[in-house]
């Protein structure tokens, strides 16, 4: 074994991506010392993948204040990589964690998203990815538009940032004042979810009650980014209501693509882009993956599945470390997984499970590295 790379996704709730590839590359260490391994940390766009993508290209954590979910002033992030990426997790200005209990989702805000992209402009970035997960808002990215210049108007003709519950009062868009650094950077969002922007499948019906809306509020919000999609179509000319992932971080997955022209991209296909992995791929013997449960949604494009395209392809094996396997998955296997292990060693309820869930990923990973080791010995 010369160069193995590790991939895994978190397991929720249990261990992060980087503290898998950790676990796994002390494994293979032990029996395999010489063995060059990479590791590649993943993250789906909302807290943490900053430090994931830094982790795993290098780069600099770049530090500011911006105005939180709230409007009040915070510390926040992001981080540059060396070739003039730069990375924005909306989390980190507007995330859940940022507002504690203190749930309302019809009066938070992306401004702060939006001062993390202009900084992220004025610093000069070549490209701009922007993860949308955990977000605390539903104001359809309008916040993090505003910070950027594009001007609201209600209909007596003042100008306002709206939030979800004012979303309702949008008579008209202006976007002439976007920077003219914008239309020169590739825009990528990351974006895990394939909700609408309205609906029962929606940003406000689907999420927004896990930030603090009631039903009368869920309603209300529902019906704002309705009205929102409206103006959209009418002063932009852009069709955002049936846009599959639209519906991510409160509605920004519209906004990035009615407001800044982004693109929406599965995540893991944006971090195989970033990491250059098919370059990683060169002369690899093997790749681990993994994630917490492996079943039918994987299947649809989860991380999982990403990498088991790209290396199928090559003919490179690919196994997957998991905590559950679910039902019906054997397709896995079809689209190049070559071999799926739990590390679930007793039948015991996940409370219990993830208090030992490191131990036994490495004891998984021991038998695992073991087996191929002998097994090499009659090659």
């Amino acid at each position: 074994m010369k160069k193995i790379i590790l991939m895994p996704d978190s397991f929720k709730g249990t261990m992060t991506s980087a503290e898998i590839c950790a676990i796994m590359a002390q494994s293979i260490k032990t029996f395999f010392p010489t063995t060059e391994i990479i590791s590649v940390p993943v993250a789906d766009g909302g807290e943490g993948s900053v430090d994931a993508f830094l982790q795993a290209v290098g780069g600099e954590k770049i530090h500011l204040k911006v105005l939180g979910p709230y409007f009040e002033e915070i510390d926040s992030f992001y981080g540059m990589l060396p070739d003039g990426v730069a990375v924005i997790e909306m989390a980190a200005a507007a995330g859940l964690p940022l507002v504690g209990e203190n749930k309302y989702a019809e009066q938070t805000t992306t401004y702060g998203v939006g001062q993390l992209m202009l900084h992220a402009l004025q610093s000069g970035c070549k490209k701009m990815i922007v993860g949308l997960g955990g977000s605390a808002t539903n104001d359809g990215g309008c916040g993090a538009a505003a910070a950027l210049g594009v001007v609201f108007r209600n209909q007596a003709g003042e100008s306002f940032i709206p939030v979800g519950k004012s979303l309702k009062d949008i008579s008209s868009i202006n976007t002439t004042n976007l920077p003219l650094a914008l239309s020169h950077v590739e825009l990528v969002s990351m974006c895990d979810i394939d909700n609408p922007l309205c609906g029962p499948l929606g940003a406000a019906q689907v999420f927004s009650p896990q930030k603090g809306a009631d039903d009368k509020t869920v309603a209300l919000l529902d019906a704002g980014l309705a009205h929102l999609a409206e103006i959209v179509y009418k002063d932009l000319h852009k069709e955002i209501l049936y846009l599959h992932g639209a519906g991510a971080a409160g509605g920004m997955g519209g906004g990035m693509v009615a407001f800044f022209n982004s693109s929406l991209q599965m995540g893991i296909e944006t971090v195989l882009d970033a990491v250059n992995f098919s370059q990683l791929l060169e002369g690899a013997d093997l790749v681990f993956t993994g994630e917490g449960k492996i079943d039918f949604q994987s299947l649809l494009g989860k991380v999982v599945i990403g990498i088991a395209n790209r290396t199928h392809k090559l003919k490179i094996p690919l196994i997957a470390i998991v905590g559950d396997i679910g039902d019906n998955i054997e397709g896995a296997y079809d689209v190049g997984i070559t071999a799926i292990f739990s590390i679930n060693r007793t039948a015991i309820p996940f409370s219990e499970a993830k208090l030992r869930s490191r131990e036994d990923l490495s004891l998984t990973m021991d038998n695992l590295m073991r087996f191929i080791k002998y097994s090499q010995s009659f090659a």
